[in-house]
């Protein structure tokens, strides 16, 4: 699990387009931030900071801590944001706010690790079904990626969401049976297109033969 990205805060009690623009105009963003069983409250962040976690891996998605100055520090995601349509930067943030032992739904990478026996075998395809899955758990516990190793995966088998390790508290809702991953063999035969005997091959986008005048 990556480590923790920190974002320091500080709350305000003005609000107003006059002082976003001052705010934005000294790099800085305003956000508000709501949830985790308190009333919701006004602050500011550094417009990098914020920046830096949109632009990362997991983007919009990630769970990270907002040192608010005077009340330590609180897990937080954001909820909303608002873009400057002509810069493309970002210009105000709405972030949800964790009480402690809550869980939230986060959408986790799936990936495949590892050189699957069954790829020795001629013809045999790894297809990767499921790439990414929803899980339920506190944010601190939210894994950056599901790891799957496919070393012993043979032609025909397939792993599914039951063979998924994960840690303690943290729960998959998606039915067992899904499959996540599997080996098909492709012969040739079914590779190439059949035709048909006697049958012409077509050539797109050459019109037919008209029919010689006097013909009949």
């Amino acid at each position: 699990m990556a480590e923790k990205v920190i974002v320091k805060a500080v709350q305000r009690d003005t609000r107003g387009k006059n002082e976003n623009r001052r705010l934005r105009a000294e790099g800085k963003i305003p956000v508000i931030v709501y949830g985790g069983g308190t009333e919701s409250f006004a602050a500011t962040a550094e417009l990098k900071d914020l920046a830096a976690i949109i632009r990362s891996d997991s983007g919009v998605n990630t769970v990270f801590g907002l040192d608010i100055e005077g009340q330590g520090i609180n897990d937080v995601i954001f909820q909303d944001r608002q873009i400057d349509a002509v810069r493309g930067r970002l210009i105000h943030a709405d972030l949800r706010r964790f009480a402690k032992g809550e869980k939230i739904e986060m959408t986790v990478a799936i990936h495949l690790t590892g050189h699957a026996i069954g790829l020795q075998e001629e013809g045999a395809v790894l297809t990767q079904v499921m790439r990414e899955i929803k899980v339920l758990c506190e944010p601190a516990k939210t894994p950056e990626s599901i790891d799957v190793d496919v070393t012993d995966l043979e032609a025909g088998s397939s792993i599914h969401v039951s063979d998924l390790k994960v840690g303690a508290g943290i729960e998959i809702h998606d039915s067992p049976e899904t499959v996540v991953a599997t080996i098909i063999t492709v012969s040739e035969a079914e590779a190439e297109p059949q035709i048909e005997a006697g049958a012409q091959p077509e050539v797109i986008g050459e019109a037919p033969a008209e029919p010689e005048a006097g013909g009949e």
